[in-house]
C-alpha cells in the first residue's frame, strides 16, 4: 500500500504511475474524496465523543435543571454517533478497497511497457551449450532416466502435478543443502515457515486481492486457512505489526518450503512436463532493510541467485520487467532466465523484487532510529531456486549422447560423490 500522504501532496505522480502500469488513472480523485470525506466524518465523531467525555468528567458538579438539559444534550450527542460510526464504517470500507487497488510506485530504471514484450534483457551469461546429437526435452529424459513420472502424478492428483524420482529427488536435495550452507555464510537466518497461512498474510503481502484466483483456499468454513504460492508470504509476515531497532537491520532470511498454485491464469501455457505445476519446492531469499540501504542490497541479493546460477554453469539471462509486467506490489522485478536447450530460448528460473514500503505498511512493520523517530522498512524477495524448473534446466545443459545427465561439479559433494544420473531402478 503507498502513502496517502504521497496521493494528497502529489497525486500526478500517482496517476502518472497508474498510467505506466496500463490501469485507469481516474481511481485517484475518487480516492481523494473518499478521504477527505473520511477525514470530515471521523473528524466530528471524535469532537462529539470529546464532549461526551466532558461531561462525564463534569456531570457530578452538576444539579437541577442544568444537569437534567446535559443529559437531554448528551443523548443526542450520542443517537448522532451511533448513526455516523455505520457511516464511517462503510466509508473506510470503500477507502480500504480503493487503496488497496493501488499499484506501487516503480524504480525510476523500469521500462514503461503493456507487458512483457517490453521486458529488457539487461545481460547474458555463460555459453549455450553445442550438442553433437538433438537434445532431449525434459520429459523425454524424465521418462528415459525413470526419474520423472507425470502419468501417475495426474493419475493420482490432476494435471499439472508429478512425481519425481530416484536420482533427481537426490539431486534436489544437493541443491537445497548447498544452498543451506551457501546462504548461511552470506549471512542469511534459515527458517522453517508455515505454508498454511491467514489472509491478512496474502493482504500484508499484497498478493490479496490483485492475486486471490491465484491461491488455493483450504477448508474455507472451518479454518479459513490459505496455501502459500511463495514463502516470501511467510517470511514477510514474520515480523508483522513489530517495530524492530535500526542497529538489527538488515533482517536477512531464507526459506526452503513447498509451494502451491492454481496457476489459474495460465491455461493453455506450458501444458507439457513440469515446467509449470500446482505443487513446487522453492528457496527463497528475503529482506527487511532500511531505506538508504534498499537498492544496493537488492541488487547484492540478485548478484546472489546470479552467482548461485554461475557456479551450476547454468546460461542465463537477466531481464529487466516492464511496467506491465511486475505486481501490483513490486517497484523494480528483474527475472533471471535459463537456457532450454529443447526449447532453443531462455525461461524464468525465479526473480528478485524490491516492494520498497508497500508491504510493510500494509503488515506494519517499522524500526525505530537513535532519534527514536519510526520509519517503515523496506521488504525484498528474490528466489535462490525454484524446483522442478531448475532441475529440468539442469537435466537438459548437461544431458550427454548416451542418455545420461552429468552432475554439477559444485552439487557433487551433496551427491554421494556421483557425478552421473543413469537410469534409475528404484
Amino acid at each position: 500500500m503507498i502513502d496517502i500522504n504521497l496521493l494528497r501532496k502529489e497525486k500526478e505522480k500517482v496517476r502518472a504511475e497508474l498510467k505506466k502500469r496500463n490501469k485507469e488513472a481516474g481511481i485517484v480523485d475518487d480516492i481523494l474524496k473518499v478521504d477527505k470525506d473520511k477525514r470530515e466524518l471521523l473528524s466530528k465523531i471524535e469532537e462529539q465523543k470529546a464532549r461526551q467525555n466532558s461531561f462525564s468528567e463534569k456531570i457530578h458538579t452538576l444539579s437541577g435543571q442544568e444537569k437534567q438539559q446535559n443529559i437531554i444534550e448528551m443523548k443526542a450527542v450520542s443517537e448522532r454517533i451511533k448513526e455516523q460510526e455505520p457511516k464511517l464504517k462503510k466509508i473506510e470500507k470503500e477507502y480500504s478497497r480503493l487503496m488497496s487497488s493501488l499499484p506501487n510506485i516503480s524504480h525510476p530504471s523500469v521500462v514503461t511497457g503493456k507487458d512483457d514484450a517490453s521486458n529488457e534483457v539487461e545481460k547474458k551469461w555463460g555459453e549455450i551449450p553445442k550438442f553433437d546429437f538433438k537434445p532431449k526435452s525434459h520429459i523425454e529424459l524424465g521418462e528415459e532416466l525413470d526419474v520423472i513420472d507425470i502419468k501417475r502424478g495426474v493419475k493420482v492428483s490432476g494435471n499439472r502435478f508429478y512425481y519425481l524420482k530416484g536420482d533427481l529427488v537426490r539431486l534436489e536435495h544437493a541443491i537445497i543443502q548447498y544452498l543451506f550452507d551457501l546462504l548461511a555464510e552470506k549471512g542469511f537466518t534459515l527458517l522453517n515457515v508455515p505454508v498454511l497461512v491467514k489472509e491478512k498474510a496474502l493482504y500484508g503481502t499484497g498478493f490479496f486481492p490483485a492475486e486471490k484466483n491465484e491461491i488455493y483456499n483450504v477448508n474455507p468454513e472451518d479454518d479459513d486457512l490459505y496455501l502459500i504460492g511463495t514463502s516470501e508470504v511467510s517470511l514477510a509476515s514474520y515480523h508483522a505489526d513489530e517495530i524492530l531497532e535500526e542497529e538489527d537491520l538488515p533482517k536477512k532470511y531464507f526459506a526452503f518450503s513447498s509451494c502451491f498454485r492454481r496457476e489459474a491464469g495460465a491455461y493453455g501455457r506450458d501444458t507439457k512436463g513440469i515446467f509449470r505445476v500446482h505443487q513446487f519446492e522453492k528457496v527463497e531469499m528475503f529482506q527487511l532493510i532500511k531505506e538508504e540501504d534498499s537498492w544496493r542490497e537488492y541488487e547484492k541479493m540478485l548478484e546472489i541467485f546470479e552467482e548461485i546460477l554461475q557456479r551450476l554453469e547454468i546460461p542465463y539471462q537477466r531481464v529487466l520487467l516492464s511496467t506491465g509486467d511486475i505486481s501490483q506490489q513490486s517497484a523494480k522485478t528483474t527475472d533471471l532466465e535459463g537456457w532450454f536447450p529443447s526449447q532453443e530460448k531462455y525461461r524464468e528460473l525465479g526473480s528478485g523484487s524490491n516492494t520498497t514500503t508497500f508491504q510493510s505498511r500494509r503488515l506494519n512493520i517499522r524500526y525505530q532510529d537513535k532519534n527514536k523517530k519510526k520509519h517503515f522498512a523496506h521488504l525484498m524477495n528474490c528466489t535462490a531456486a525454484a524446483m522442478p524448473r531448475l532441475l529440468i534446466c539442469i537435466l537438459e545443459n548437461y544431458q550427454q549422447k548416451d542418455g545420461s545427465v552429468i552432475v554439477p561439479q559444485v552439487l557433487r559433494p551433496y551427491f554421494s560423490g556421483k557425478d552421473v544420473i543413469k537410469k534409475s531402478n528404484s
